[in-house]
């Protein structure tokens, strides 16, 4: 008897997760489909590091532009820009700018608008809590990386269940390292000028520029 109901309290438990782990990629699934329904996203966002054992906490805020793969994005005082096939990083306290051809194939490519929908390789799912912030109902998600070796422990991922937007992102690495990047604002289908993406070097007089390629 003790044996059958062990058995049965795992099938319950399996069916239980599955679920879960399904309710969490349907969910998902919809706010990949409404961020590739847009015409253009503009972010403005909050930037927060954490790691306790080095008593590091670093607090800014930034705002991206994205239209299709193209995007510019502004954070702790450097643009970085891609026009689609190069990537621009605009230093101007160092009057310094970094030119480079995109990789899809190099991790550390990864574009801002691929950070919209990155989970959808490399992650298995898992329905969390939910919190009620200010009136919104925010799900979260539970992401953890298919790959044992990653630097990246787990990203909990909060998703408003009305709008099903982002509103949060909270990664965890290895180290202890905790990244927070807070949706401020959210706007969609902006009159953007094909110019905010477009590199204009003119406007750069006497800045070194540094051609990686």
């Amino acid at each position: 008897m003790k044996k059958i109901t062990f058995i049965l309290t795992l099938f319950i438990a399996f069916s239980i997760n599955a679920q879960n782990s399904q309710k969490a990629k349907a969910l998902l699934d919809d706010v990949s489909s409404k961020v590739k329904s847009y015409n253009n996203i503009v972010i403005d966002f909050s930037y927060i590091l954490n790691n306790t054992a080095e008593n590091i906490k670093q607090e800014t805020r930034g705002d991206v532009s994205l239209k299709n793969e193209k995007y510019r994005l502004n954070l702790m005082g450097t643009t970085r820009l891609f026009d689609g096939k190069k990537i621009y990083t605009i230093i101007p306290e160092d009057e310094e700018i970094n030119i480079s051809t995109y990789n899809p194939e190099d991790a550390n490519g990864i574009t801002p608008s691929e950070m919209l929908t990155f989970y959808e390789e490399g992650y298995t799912f898992k329905w969390d809590i939910k919190q009620d912030v200010k009136g919104r109902k925010i799900q979260y998600i539970k992401l953890t990386p298919i790959d044992t070796h990653a630097e990246v422990k787990e990203i909990l991922l909060g998703i408003d269940v009305q709008t099903k937007h982002i509103y949060n992102l909270i990664q965890t690495q290895d180290n202890g390292t905790k990244v927070t990047i807070k949706v401020n604002s959210f706007k969609t289908d902006q009159p953007l000028s094909e110019n905010l993406f477009k590199f204009n070097e003119d406007k750069f007089q006497g800045y070194y520029i540094n051609r990686l390629d």
